[in-house]
This record gives C-alpha cells, structure tokens and sequence, in this order.
C-alpha cells in the first residue's frame, strides 16, 4: 500500500473502500470481505446509514483499531455546532470506537462553518485525527480554507477521468489539502468500462479499465475509495501497484477530462434547493 502525508503529519492510505450505496444490511459483510482483501482505510458517512456495519466489521475483524483509517462525513441535517457535535459523538457511538482518523462536512450547505468549529473543537480533543470537508467547489474551498483555524486536510469531490480536476487540485495543494476521489469508477457513466483508451492502455499491462483508471489517479497523487459488493473485484481494485503509467499513458488520459460532474452541479439552483432541502429533513 502506498501512503499520503495530510498536512498535519498523518498518513493516510492512498487506496481503500468506500461503502456508498452499500444498504446497512449488506454494509458489515462488504467491510469484512474489503478487510480481508487487505483494504484498511473505509469511508462512510452519516448520511449512508451503515456506519454501524463499517464499526461491527473493524471490531470482528480482530485487527486493532490503529491499524485502520476511518473516514466519515457531517450530514447537511447536522449542520451548525450544536448539531455537529451531537452528531460526532454519534458517529463514534456507532463505529464503536473514540476516535476518527478523518472527518468530513459533506456538502457545503447549511451552518457548515458551525459544523468545522465542531470539527475542530473534536479535532482538539484527540476524537478525530484530521478534518476537512467534501464537495467543495474551488470558490466555496478558498472561502472556508482562508476562514477557519485548522486548515481542512482533505476535500473529497467526484474525480475520475472525465472529470480530473486538475485546476481544483492545484488550488487545494496550494493550501495544502489533499485530494480524495469519489466515484473514481463515475459509476459507469459514459460507458466507463468500455471506454477505448483505457481499454487499449490496459492491455499493454494485462490490466483492466477500472485498474488502469485507478493507477492514474494514484500517480496523481490522489486518494482513491472504490466500492464494489463483488469480492473479486475488491481484490483487482488493490492490484494497482505493480505497474505504472508511462508520461504518454497519462497524456492520452488527460484527454478524457470534460471539466464538468457527470452528477450534479452546486451551480444549478434546482440542484442547491434540493440539497438545502435535505437538511431540513
């Protein structure tokens, strides 16, 4: 496995799972079958509701906690200090454990500055090892990176090869936060796992599309949390660092990048009243 180095020192594995969409019913099997494929580093998120299922797998597993890294995020309905705070305790309550290696604001809505307060006050306590937030666009990143005291660490935002966000992680390094992929995979939009560069670059390494699209992140250096429910796959997933990218591989790579979400845009008001709409659930 290979590590980053978050701005506080923290090391951080560049590789793990992520269990969106995983139903809290399933969500315990998935993490036990990702921890027994060698994965360490989980992230979930209120909002998922299987934080619990994350806590039962790291627990069964038998591996000490300190050999795992957490990941969890604030929902837009906890938004604001108060809430916040309530819902970390929460959130440790139900990974059974005292502490979160990384802790995100999920979407920048509602009192979210409310919430880092929190976060850092958690952060000070030794109940969270890191925090920083998610889905940040670089306007809304700048404006809370410039106005709190512990910078964020990490913004994890939607990062795959039709949506590189190359200028967002030039502004992100500037400040030095780290870059953590969701839906590295783009969920199989524009036809991912058929797409013809990726198809013909992995075959000159005996590798498939969604391990060559996973290898070029990581030589991006950015962290990459695919989910699958497939064991099999959850193993191809980790074997991406027995092979590198020529510079001509990632050119041809580069040129897939659109510059824009094939999911959703905070620009969009119908998208923003939707989301401002879910924290008052």
């Amino acid at each position: 496995m290979e590590y980053v180095k978050l701005n506080n020192g923290i090391e951080m594995p560049i590789l793990g799972y992520g269990v969106y969409q995983v139903t809290a019913e399933e969500c315990e099997q998935c993490v036990t079958d990702a921890i027994g494929a060698g994965y360490r580093s989980i992230d979930t998120a209120q909002a998922y509701g299987n934080e619990e299922g994350v806590g039962n797998a790291m627990i069964k597993s038998g591996i000490a906690r300190e050999e795992f890294f957490i990941t969890t995020k604030v929902w837009i309905s906890n938004a604001g200090y108060e809430k916040a705070k309530t819902s970390i305790e929460e959130s440790l309550e139900k990974l059974q454990s005292s502490y979160i290696d990384l802790l995100l604001i999920h979407q920048p809505f509602g009192d979210y500055y409310g919430s880092y307060r929190a976060m850092e006050e958690a952060y000070r306590e030794g109940k969270v090892r890191a925090i920083g937030v998610s889905n940040f666009y670089p306007d809304r990143f700048i404006d809370i990176a410039e106005n709190v005291e512990i910078k964020p660490a990490v913004n994890q935002v939607e990062t795959h090869v039709f949506n590189q966000q190359v200028k967002p992680q030039e502004i992100m390094k500037k400040h030095g936060t780290q870059l953590m992929s969701w839906g590295p995979f783009a969920e199989g939009k524009n036809d991912f796992f058929n797409n013809e560069t990726l198809q013909t670059i992995g075959d000159k390494y005996g590798k498939s599309v969604a391990q060559v699209a996973l290898r070029y992140l990581i030589q991006r250096n950015i962290v990459v949390i695919p989910k699958t429910v497939s064991k099999d796959r959850m193993v191809q997933n980790m074997e991406v660092f027995d092979f590198s990218l020529t510079h001509a591989d990632m050119d041809e790579i580069l040129k897939l990048d659109q510059g824009e979400s094939l999911f959703f845009s905070h620009y969009d008001p119908a998208t923003v009243e939707f989301l401002v709409g879910l924290g008052k659930k």
